[in-house]
Protein backbone atom coordinates (compact mmCIF):
# COMPACT_ATOMS: atom_id res chain seq x y z
CA UNK A 1 0.00 0.00 0.00
CA UNK A 2 3.27 2.16 0.34
CA UNK A 3 2.44 3.18 -3.03
CA UNK A 4 -0.76 4.62 -2.98
CA UNK A 5 0.86 7.57 -0.53
CA UNK A 6 2.67 9.69 -3.17
CA UNK A 7 -0.40 8.72 -5.79
CA UNK A 8 -2.73 12.18 -4.63
CA UNK A 9 0.43 14.35 -5.37
CA UNK A 10 1.93 13.13 -8.29
CA UNK A 11 -1.20 11.66 -10.20
CA UNK A 12 -2.06 15.41 -10.66
CA UNK A 13 0.90 17.04 -11.12
CA UNK A 14 1.57 14.48 -14.34
CA UNK A 15 -1.57 15.32 -15.38
CA UNK A 16 -0.71 19.14 -15.46
CA UNK A 17 2.22 18.42 -17.50
CA UNK A 18 -0.11 16.17 -19.79
CA UNK A 19 -2.43 19.06 -19.81
CA UNK A 20 0.06 22.07 -20.95
CA UNK A 21 1.44 19.45 -23.65
CA UNK A 22 -2.33 19.30 -25.25
CA UNK A 23 -3.67 22.80 -24.06
CA UNK A 24 -4.61 23.69 -27.49
CA UNK A 25 -7.21 21.03 -27.81
CA UNK A 26 -9.76 22.00 -24.95
CA UNK A 27 -11.73 18.71 -25.69
CA UNK A 28 -8.78 16.85 -24.39
CA UNK A 29 -8.58 19.00 -21.29
CA UNK A 30 -12.43 18.23 -20.88
CA UNK A 31 -11.82 14.42 -20.46
CA UNK A 32 -8.29 13.96 -19.01
CA UNK A 33 -9.11 16.69 -16.06
CA UNK A 34 -11.78 15.41 -14.40
CA UNK A 35 -10.33 11.74 -15.17
CA UNK A 36 -7.02 12.24 -12.72
CA UNK A 37 -9.35 14.14 -10.47
CA UNK A 38 -10.81 10.80 -9.88
CA UNK A 39 -8.01 8.89 -9.75
CA UNK A 40 -7.30 11.18 -6.78
CA UNK A 41 -10.38 10.99 -5.58
CA UNK A 42 -10.16 6.69 -6.07
CA UNK A 43 -6.77 6.72 -4.11
CA UNK A 44 -7.58 8.79 -1.69
CA UNK A 45 -10.49 6.34 -0.66
CA UNK A 46 -8.18 3.56 -1.40
CA UNK A 47 -5.93 5.22 1.10
CA UNK A 48 -8.41 5.60 3.95
CA UNK A 49 -9.37 1.85 3.68
CA UNK A 50 -5.60 1.28 3.78
CA UNK A 51 -4.79 3.01 7.17
CA UNK A 52 -8.25 1.83 8.43
CA UNK A 53 -6.86 -1.79 8.18
CA UNK A 54 -2.57 -0.86 8.62
CA UNK A 55 -2.55 2.22 10.97
CA UNK A 56 -0.68 4.44 9.99
CA UNK A 57 1.75 4.83 6.56
CA UNK A 58 5.10 6.14 5.61
CA UNK A 59 6.97 6.05 3.18
CA UNK A 60 10.66 7.66 2.26
CA UNK A 61 10.70 8.79 -0.96
CA UNK A 62 14.06 8.05 -2.40
CA UNK A 63 14.82 5.42 0.00
CA UNK A 64 16.51 7.93 2.27
CA UNK A 65 15.68 6.96 5.93
CA UNK A 66 13.83 9.28 8.06
CA UNK A 67 14.69 12.23 9.48
CA UNK A 68 16.80 13.07 6.43
CA UNK A 69 14.58 12.35 3.07
CA UNK A 70 10.99 13.22 1.81
CA UNK A 71 9.07 11.74 4.28
CA UNK A 72 5.07 11.45 2.90
CA UNK A 73 2.78 10.41 5.75
CA UNK A 74 -0.82 8.66 5.67
CA UNK A 75 -3.05 8.97 8.68
CA UNK A 76 -6.66 9.07 9.57
CA UNK A 77 -6.70 12.60 9.35
CA UNK A 78 -5.01 13.17 6.40
CA UNK A 79 -6.49 10.42 4.46
CA UNK A 80 -10.36 11.88 4.99
CA UNK A 81 -9.03 15.49 4.26
CA UNK A 82 -7.55 14.14 0.82
CA UNK A 83 -10.77 12.00 -0.08
CA UNK A 84 -13.08 14.98 0.87
CA UNK A 85 -11.11 17.59 -0.46
CA UNK A 86 -10.89 15.53 -4.09
CA UNK A 87 -14.38 14.94 -4.19
CA UNK A 88 -14.71 18.62 -4.10
CA UNK A 89 -11.97 19.50 -5.94
CA UNK A 90 -13.79 17.24 -8.65
CA UNK A 91 -17.19 18.47 -8.51
CA UNK A 92 -15.75 21.99 -9.23
CA UNK A 93 -13.73 21.00 -12.26
CA UNK A 94 -16.96 19.42 -13.51
CA UNK A 95 -18.99 22.75 -12.66
CA UNK A 96 -15.91 24.18 -15.01
CA UNK A 97 -15.97 21.97 -17.56
CA UNK A 98 -19.49 22.73 -17.64
CA UNK A 99 -19.07 26.74 -18.10
CA UNK A 100 -16.69 25.87 -20.85
CA UNK A 101 -18.93 23.53 -22.75
CA UNK A 102 -21.70 26.02 -22.78
CA UNK A 103 -19.60 28.78 -23.08
CA UNK A 104 -21.53 30.94 -20.10
CA UNK A 105 -18.39 32.48 -18.78
CA UNK A 106 -14.95 33.83 -19.06
CA UNK A 107 -13.04 30.59 -19.64
CA UNK A 108 -9.11 30.11 -20.39
CA UNK A 109 -8.68 26.35 -20.97
CA UNK A 110 -5.05 26.03 -21.67
CA UNK A 111 -4.35 27.88 -18.07
CA UNK A 112 -7.34 26.59 -16.24
CA UNK A 113 -6.81 22.89 -16.30
CA UNK A 114 -2.93 22.80 -15.58
CA UNK A 115 -2.99 25.43 -12.88
CA UNK A 116 -6.03 23.74 -11.76
CA UNK A 117 -3.89 20.09 -11.21
CA UNK A 118 -1.44 21.55 -10.10
CA UNK A 119 -3.32 23.30 -7.03
CA UNK A 120 -4.83 19.77 -6.58
CA UNK A 121 -1.34 18.07 -6.21
CA UNK A 122 -0.58 21.10 -3.70
CA UNK A 123 -3.36 20.88 -1.95
CA UNK A 124 -2.55 16.91 -1.64
CA UNK A 125 0.52 17.44 -0.42
CA UNK A 126 0.04 19.50 1.89
CA UNK A 127 -1.95 16.94 3.76
CA UNK A 128 0.35 14.16 3.50
CA UNK A 129 3.62 16.27 4.01
CA UNK A 130 5.67 14.58 7.17
CA UNK A 131 8.24 17.25 7.66
CA UNK A 132 8.27 21.15 7.73
CA UNK A 133 10.02 21.89 4.62
CA UNK A 134 8.11 20.04 2.75
CA UNK A 135 4.88 21.36 4.37
CA UNK A 136 6.54 24.40 3.17
CA UNK A 137 6.84 23.88 -0.51
CA UNK A 138 3.21 22.24 -0.91
CA UNK A 139 2.04 25.50 0.30
CA UNK A 140 4.16 27.62 -2.48
CA UNK A 141 3.02 24.60 -4.89
CA UNK A 142 -0.77 25.52 -3.84
CA UNK A 143 -0.07 28.84 -3.80
CA UNK A 144 1.87 29.25 -7.01
CA UNK A 145 -1.43 27.74 -9.04
CA UNK A 146 -3.84 29.97 -7.12
CA UNK A 147 -1.57 32.81 -8.17
CA UNK A 148 -2.60 32.06 -11.58
CA UNK A 149 -6.24 31.46 -10.88
CA UNK A 150 -6.43 34.22 -9.04
CA UNK A 151 -6.35 36.77 -12.16
CA UNK A 152 -8.27 34.18 -14.89
CA UNK A 153 -9.32 36.49 -17.71
CA UNK A 154 -8.00 39.78 -15.81
CA UNK A 155 -9.43 42.56 -15.25
CA UNK A 156 -8.42 45.59 -13.26
CA UNK A 157 -10.24 44.30 -9.81
CA UNK A 158 -8.53 40.68 -10.52
CA UNK A 159 -5.10 42.37 -10.68
CA UNK A 160 -5.33 44.30 -7.65
CA UNK A 161 -6.80 41.66 -5.74
CA UNK A 162 -4.24 39.53 -7.46
CA UNK A 163 -1.70 41.64 -6.26
CA UNK A 164 -3.39 41.55 -2.87
CA UNK A 165 -3.49 38.06 -2.29
CA UNK A 166 0.68 37.45 -3.47
CA UNK A 167 1.65 40.01 -1.35
CA UNK A 168 0.26 38.65 1.47
CA UNK A 169 1.04 35.04 0.78
CA UNK A 170 4.87 36.33 0.17
CA UNK A 171 4.48 37.74 3.70
CA UNK A 172 3.22 34.21 5.34
CA UNK A 173 5.63 32.25 2.93
CA UNK A 174 8.85 34.13 4.56
CA UNK A 175 7.37 34.06 7.83
CA UNK A 176 7.20 30.30 7.41
CA UNK A 177 10.56 29.51 6.10
CA UNK A 178 12.05 31.77 8.99
CA UNK A 179 10.00 29.36 11.15
CA UNK A 180 11.37 26.46 9.63
CA UNK A 181 14.90 27.75 10.12
CA UNK A 182 14.78 28.81 14.08
CA UNK A 183 13.14 25.07 14.51
CA UNK A 184 16.13 23.22 12.82
CA UNK A 185 18.58 25.53 14.61
CA UNK A 186 17.04 24.65 17.81
CA UNK A 187 15.84 21.17 18.02
CA UNK A 188 18.31 20.19 13.94
CA UNK A 189 15.53 18.64 12.27
CA UNK A 190 12.08 19.29 10.44
CA UNK A 191 10.75 15.95 10.14
CA UNK A 192 7.49 16.58 12.13
CA UNK A 193 7.92 12.69 13.91
CA UNK A 194 11.50 13.40 15.33
CA UNK A 195 9.89 16.79 15.53
CA UNK A 196 7.38 15.67 18.38
CA UNK A 197 10.25 14.08 20.30
CA UNK A 198 13.08 16.82 20.25
CA UNK A 199 10.83 19.66 20.71
CA UNK A 200 9.81 18.27 24.16
CA UNK A 201 13.51 18.98 25.10
CA UNK A 202 13.60 22.28 24.43
CA UNK A 203 13.66 25.46 26.74
CA UNK A 204 9.53 26.53 27.70
CA UNK A 205 10.58 29.87 26.57
CA UNK A 206 12.16 28.83 22.87
CA UNK A 207 8.60 26.55 22.71
CA UNK A 208 6.30 29.25 23.47
CA UNK A 209 8.01 31.50 20.77
CA UNK A 210 8.01 28.98 18.16
CA UNK A 211 4.36 28.00 19.04
CA UNK A 212 3.57 31.46 18.62
CA UNK A 213 5.15 32.40 15.29
CA UNK A 214 3.49 29.33 13.55
CA UNK A 215 0.07 30.33 14.69
CA UNK A 216 0.79 33.68 12.92
CA UNK A 217 2.09 31.64 9.83
CA UNK A 218 -0.76 29.68 9.61
CA UNK A 219 -2.99 32.58 11.25
CA UNK A 220 -2.13 34.48 8.10
CA UNK A 221 -2.55 31.58 5.60
CA UNK A 222 -6.33 30.77 7.17
CA UNK A 223 -7.50 34.13 7.52
CA UNK A 224 -7.84 33.77 11.67
CA UNK A 225 -8.62 37.33 12.93
CA UNK A 226 -7.19 39.99 12.75
CA UNK A 227 -5.23 38.18 10.22
CA UNK A 228 -7.77 37.94 7.98
CA UNK A 229 -8.10 41.37 5.93
CA UNK A 230 -6.90 39.86 2.85
CA UNK A 231 -9.21 37.39 2.19
CA UNK A 232 -12.66 39.39 1.57
CA UNK A 233 -10.76 42.11 -0.46
CA UNK A 234 -9.46 39.08 -2.94
CA UNK A 235 -11.74 35.77 -2.75
CA UNK A 236 -14.57 37.57 -4.32
CA UNK A 237 -12.63 39.35 -7.22
CA UNK A 238 -11.90 36.02 -8.96
CA UNK A 239 -14.05 33.96 -10.91
CA UNK A 240 -16.70 32.15 -8.91
CA UNK A 241 -15.76 28.55 -9.80
CA UNK A 242 -12.07 29.75 -8.53
CA UNK A 243 -13.63 31.33 -5.21
CA UNK A 244 -15.45 27.99 -4.58
CA UNK A 245 -12.06 26.32 -4.68
CA UNK A 246 -10.15 29.11 -2.71
CA UNK A 247 -13.11 29.09 0.11
CA UNK A 248 -13.16 25.29 0.46
CA UNK A 249 -10.06 24.07 0.53
CA UNK A 250 -6.92 26.97 1.11
CA UNK A 251 -7.82 28.16 4.31
CA UNK A 252 -8.57 24.49 5.49
CA UNK A 253 -4.96 23.25 4.67
CA UNK A 254 -4.00 25.65 6.70
CA UNK A 255 -6.06 24.84 9.31
CA UNK A 256 -4.83 20.97 8.64
CA UNK A 257 -1.46 22.38 9.25
CA UNK A 258 -1.93 24.22 12.50
CA UNK A 259 -3.72 21.33 14.13
CA UNK A 260 -0.80 19.12 12.65
CA UNK A 261 1.96 21.44 14.19
CA UNK A 262 0.11 22.10 17.37
CA UNK A 263 -0.57 18.69 18.04
CA UNK A 264 2.61 17.20 17.56
CA UNK A 265 5.44 20.19 18.07
CA UNK A 266 3.96 21.93 21.29
CA UNK A 267 1.25 19.49 23.01
CA UNK A 268 -0.25 21.05 25.61
CA UNK A 269 -2.56 19.43 28.80
CA UNK A 270 -4.63 22.12 28.95
CA UNK A 271 -6.81 25.11 26.99
CA UNK A 272 -4.67 27.43 24.73
CA UNK A 273 -5.54 30.58 25.90
CA UNK A 274 -4.39 32.44 23.00
CA UNK A 275 -5.93 30.55 20.46
CA UNK A 276 -9.10 30.35 22.37
CA UNK A 277 -9.29 34.47 22.18
CA UNK A 278 -8.22 34.38 18.96
CA UNK A 279 -11.23 31.89 18.13
CA UNK A 280 -13.83 34.12 20.11
CA UNK A 281 -12.60 36.73 17.80
CA UNK A 282 -12.84 35.25 14.35
CA UNK A 283 -16.03 34.09 14.80
CA UNK A 284 -17.60 37.55 15.96
CA UNK A 285 -15.93 39.81 13.58
CA UNK A 286 -16.18 37.53 10.66
CA UNK A 287 -20.04 36.57 10.80
CA UNK A 288 -20.77 40.37 11.93
CA UNK A 289 -19.06 41.49 8.42
CA UNK A 290 -21.22 39.37 6.63
CA UNK A 291 -24.28 41.36 7.94
CA UNK A 292 -23.31 44.20 6.67
CA UNK A 293 -22.00 43.67 3.14
CA UNK A 294 -24.60 43.60 -0.34
CA UNK A 295 -22.39 41.08 -2.96
CA UNK A 296 -23.42 37.75 -1.82
CA UNK A 297 -19.69 36.81 -2.67
CA UNK A 298 -18.35 39.25 0.28
CA UNK A 299 -20.88 37.94 2.49
CA UNK A 300 -19.89 34.17 1.91
CA UNK A 301 -16.43 35.32 2.18
CA UNK A 302 -16.51 36.68 5.70
CA UNK A 303 -18.90 33.79 6.43
CA UNK A 304 -15.69 31.49 5.95
CA UNK A 305 -13.33 33.99 8.08
CA UNK A 306 -16.02 33.35 10.80
CA UNK A 307 -16.66 29.62 10.46
CA UNK A 308 -12.78 29.30 10.49
CA UNK A 309 -12.98 30.15 14.59
CA UNK A 310 -15.52 27.18 14.69
CA UNK A 311 -11.92 24.96 13.89
CA UNK A 312 -9.70 26.75 15.77
CA UNK A 313 -11.96 26.65 18.98
CA UNK A 314 -11.94 23.38 18.37
CA UNK A 315 -8.13 23.03 18.87
CA UNK A 316 -7.81 25.65 21.25
CA UNK A 317 -8.94 22.89 23.58
CA UNK A 318 -6.75 20.22 23.29
CA UNK A 319 -8.75 17.32 23.95
CA UNK A 320 -10.26 14.26 21.94
CA UNK A 321 -13.78 16.08 21.92
CA UNK A 322 -12.80 19.40 21.16
CA UNK A 323 -10.19 17.68 17.91
CA UNK A 324 -13.18 15.78 16.95
CA UNK A 325 -15.35 18.44 16.75
CA UNK A 326 -12.86 20.76 14.73
CA UNK A 327 -12.00 17.93 12.19
CA UNK A 328 -16.16 17.25 11.83
CA UNK A 329 -16.07 20.91 11.19
CA UNK A 330 -13.61 20.77 8.44
CA UNK A 331 -15.10 18.33 6.43
CA UNK A 332 -18.76 20.25 6.65
CA UNK A 333 -17.47 23.10 5.68
CA UNK A 334 -14.90 22.37 3.02
CA UNK A 335 -18.19 20.74 1.40
CA UNK A 336 -21.14 23.26 1.92
CA UNK A 337 -18.75 26.61 1.42
CA UNK A 338 -18.08 24.64 -1.99
CA UNK A 339 -21.84 24.39 -2.28
CA UNK A 340 -22.62 27.87 -2.04
CA UNK A 341 -20.39 29.35 -4.28
CA UNK A 342 -21.51 27.14 -7.17
CA UNK A 343 -24.75 28.18 -6.31
CA UNK A 344 -23.87 31.97 -6.07
CA UNK A 345 -22.20 31.10 -9.54
CA UNK A 346 -26.07 29.82 -11.00
CA UNK A 347 -27.25 32.67 -9.65
CA UNK A 348 -24.85 35.01 -11.37
CA UNK A 349 -25.28 32.89 -14.30
CA UNK A 350 -28.86 33.59 -14.43
CA UNK A 351 -29.53 37.34 -13.32
CA UNK A 352 -25.89 38.58 -14.49
CA UNK A 353 -25.67 40.09 -10.62
CA UNK A 354 -24.78 39.09 -7.29
CA UNK A 355 -25.91 42.10 -4.82
CA UNK A 356 -28.55 42.02 -2.81
CA UNK A 357 -29.81 45.35 -3.75
CA UNK A 358 -30.56 43.92 -7.40
CA UNK A 359 -31.54 40.26 -6.89
CA UNK A 360 -34.65 39.27 -6.31
CA UNK A 361 -37.41 36.79 -6.90
CA UNK A 362 -35.30 34.27 -7.73
CA UNK A 363 -37.29 31.68 -6.06
CA UNK A 364 -40.30 32.28 -8.05
CA UNK A 365 -37.91 32.09 -11.63
CA UNK A 366 -36.02 29.39 -10.40
CA UNK A 367 -37.24 26.56 -7.20
CA UNK A 368 -34.24 24.75 -8.26
CA UNK A 369 -31.91 27.93 -7.35
CA UNK A 370 -34.04 28.14 -4.32
CA UNK A 371 -33.63 24.67 -3.37
CA UNK A 372 -29.88 24.32 -3.85
CA UNK A 373 -29.19 27.35 -2.12
CA UNK A 374 -31.96 26.87 1.29
CA UNK A 375 -29.93 23.74 2.10
CA UNK A 376 -26.35 24.48 2.18
CA UNK A 377 -27.38 28.01 3.73
CA UNK A 378 -29.34 25.70 6.83
CA UNK A 379 -26.06 23.79 7.34
CA UNK A 380 -23.66 26.65 7.30
CA UNK A 381 -26.06 28.18 10.12
CA UNK A 382 -26.27 25.18 12.22
CA UNK A 383 -29.83 23.93 11.70
CA UNK A 384 -30.59 20.29 12.49
CA UNK A 385 -30.44 17.83 11.29
CA UNK A 386 -27.75 19.37 8.71
CA UNK A 387 -23.49 18.66 8.98
CA UNK A 388 -23.31 21.77 10.23
CA UNK A 389 -25.38 21.16 13.17
CA UNK A 390 -23.51 17.72 13.60
CA UNK A 391 -20.31 19.88 13.46
CA UNK A 392 -21.29 22.32 15.94
CA UNK A 393 -22.96 19.93 18.38
CA UNK A 394 -20.25 17.98 18.83
CA UNK A 395 -17.67 21.09 19.73
CA UNK A 396 -20.12 23.03 22.17
CA UNK A 397 -20.46 19.49 24.24
CA UNK A 398 -16.60 19.84 23.89
CA UNK A 399 -15.98 22.86 24.89
CA UNK A 400 -19.14 22.12 27.71
CA UNK A 401 -17.03 18.96 29.23
CA UNK A 402 -13.83 20.93 29.06
CA UNK A 403 -14.90 22.34 32.58
CA UNK A 404 -13.77 26.11 31.78
CA UNK A 405 -15.23 29.22 32.38
CA UNK A 406 -13.09 30.05 29.39
CA UNK A 407 -14.19 27.47 27.47
CA UNK A 408 -17.72 28.48 28.73
CA UNK A 409 -17.87 31.79 27.15
CA UNK A 410 -16.64 30.87 24.13
CA UNK A 411 -19.24 27.98 23.79
CA UNK A 412 -21.53 31.00 24.13
CA UNK A 413 -20.15 32.82 21.67
CA UNK A 414 -20.34 30.17 19.02
CA UNK A 415 -23.96 29.39 19.63
CA UNK A 416 -24.39 33.44 19.42
CA UNK A 417 -22.45 33.27 15.91
CA UNK A 418 -24.45 30.29 14.67
CA UNK A 419 -27.63 32.89 15.42
CA UNK A 420 -25.92 35.19 13.47
CA UNK A 421 -25.02 33.60 10.47
CA UNK A 422 -28.58 32.15 10.36
CA UNK A 423 -29.32 36.09 10.36
CA UNK A 424 -27.09 36.40 7.26
CA UNK A 425 -28.60 33.69 5.51
CA UNK A 426 -31.70 34.68 5.81
CA UNK A 427 -31.03 38.20 4.89
CA UNK A 428 -29.64 36.95 1.57
CA UNK A 429 -32.65 34.46 1.45
CA UNK A 430 -35.60 37.52 1.51
CA UNK A 431 -33.89 39.40 -0.69
CA UNK A 432 -32.34 37.28 -3.12
CA UNK A 433 -35.53 34.77 -2.96
CA UNK A 434 -38.54 36.64 -2.24
CA UNK A 435 -39.66 39.70 -3.36
CA UNK A 436 -41.08 40.73 -7.17
CA UNK A 437 -39.23 39.00 -9.78
CA UNK A 438 -36.48 41.34 -11.32
CA UNK A 439 -36.91 41.57 -15.04
CA UNK A 440 -33.98 38.94 -16.40
CA UNK A 441 -31.53 39.56 -19.09
CA UNK A 442 -32.08 38.05 -22.19
CA UNK A 443 -30.18 34.30 -22.08
CA UNK A 444 -28.58 32.21 -24.89
CA UNK A 445 -31.09 29.46 -25.34
CA UNK A 446 -28.77 27.26 -27.86
CA UNK A 447 -28.12 23.67 -26.89
CA UNK A 448 -24.45 24.48 -25.62
CA UNK A 449 -25.62 26.54 -23.27
CA UNK A 450 -28.72 24.42 -21.99
CA UNK A 451 -26.18 21.62 -22.12
CA UNK A 452 -23.99 23.66 -20.40
CA UNK A 453 -26.51 24.75 -17.39
CA UNK A 454 -27.49 21.17 -17.38
CA UNK A 455 -23.83 19.86 -16.05
CA UNK A 456 -23.51 22.65 -13.81
CA UNK A 457 -26.81 22.47 -12.43
CA UNK A 458 -26.42 18.41 -11.90
CA UNK A 459 -23.01 19.14 -10.10
CA UNK A 460 -24.58 21.72 -7.60
CA UNK A 461 -27.33 19.33 -7.01
CA UNK A 462 -24.49 16.18 -6.40
CA UNK A 463 -22.97 18.28 -4.18
CA UNK A 464 -25.83 18.77 -2.36
CA UNK A 465 -26.05 14.77 -1.89
CA UNK A 466 -22.41 14.97 -0.61
CA UNK A 467 -23.51 17.38 2.35
CA UNK A 468 -26.36 15.41 3.13
CA UNK A 469 -24.16 12.25 3.65
CA UNK A 470 -22.54 13.88 6.16
CA UNK A 471 -25.64 13.85 8.74
CA UNK A 472 -26.55 10.28 7.34
CA UNK A 473 -23.40 8.57 7.90
CA UNK A 474 -23.05 10.56 11.23
CA UNK A 475 -21.91 7.92 13.43
CA UNK A 476 -19.29 6.07 11.24
CA UNK A 477 -17.76 9.34 10.22
CA UNK A 478 -17.94 10.98 14.30
CA UNK A 479 -15.88 7.26 14.74
CA UNK A 480 -13.31 8.19 12.88
CA UNK A 481 -13.07 11.30 13.51
CA UNK A 482 -12.41 10.64 16.89
CA UNK A 483 -9.91 7.96 16.03
CA UNK A 484 -7.89 10.89 13.92
CA UNK A 485 -8.29 12.98 17.43
CA UNK A 486 -6.87 10.41 19.46
CA UNK A 487 -4.13 10.08 17.41
CA UNK A 488 -3.27 13.37 17.16
CA UNK A 489 -3.19 13.81 20.87
CA UNK A 490 -1.14 10.22 21.45
CA UNK A 491 1.53 10.61 17.96
CA UNK A 492 3.01 7.21 19.40
CA UNK A 493 2.00 5.41 16.43
CA UNK A 494 2.82 8.76 13.98
CA UNK A 495 6.25 8.81 15.31
CA UNK A 496 7.11 4.75 15.08
CA UNK A 497 5.22 4.21 11.66
CA UNK A 498 8.23 7.39 10.42
CA UNK A 499 11.35 6.55 12.35
CA UNK A 500 10.47 3.00 12.60
CA UNK A 501 13.44 2.52 10.21
CA UNK A 502 15.89 4.51 11.91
Amino acid sequence: MNVLVPLPFALPLLGAAFALVVRRWENWLRIVAPLVVAGVVATGAALVAAVARDGVIAVQLGGWAAPLGITLVADRLSTLLVTVSAVVLLAIMIHGVGEGVGGLGEHEPGVFYPAYLTLTAGVCLVFLSGDLFNLFVAFEVMLASSYVLMTLSPTRERVQAGMTYTAVSLTSSILFLTAIGLTYAAAGTVNLADLSVRTAGLPPGTRTALAMLFLVVFGIKSAIVPMHLWLPDSYPAALTKITAVFAALLTKAAVYSLIRVETLLFPRDGLSWPMLGLAALTMLVGTLGALTHDDVHRILSFTLVGHIGYMLFGLSLFSVAGLTGAILYLVHHIIVQATLFLVSDLMQGLTGEITLTRLRGLAAVSPFLSVVFFIPALSVSGVPPTSGFIAKLGLFQAGVGSGSVAAYAVTGVAVLTSLLTLMAMSRVWALAFWRTPAELPERRHDAAARGGVLIMRTVTAAMICVGLLVPAFAGPLTDWSHRAATELLNPAPYVQAVLEER
